[in-house]
């Protein structure tokens, strides 16, 4: 199991999780309280 998490959690993954992270941040911090760009389709 500790040989598992070790493969998981190299640090290019952290990187990749990291700017997962921020871009969801922006997205969520940008938009306002009614996202227009759902509504686009209807």
């Amino acid at each position: 199991m500790r040989h598992a998490l070790k493969r998981l959690f190299t640090p290019e993954n952290l990187w990749a999780l990291l700017l997962f992270l921020i871009a969801v941040a922006l997205i969520i911090f940008t938009t306002d309280d009614s996202p227009q760009w759902i509504y686009q389709g209807f």
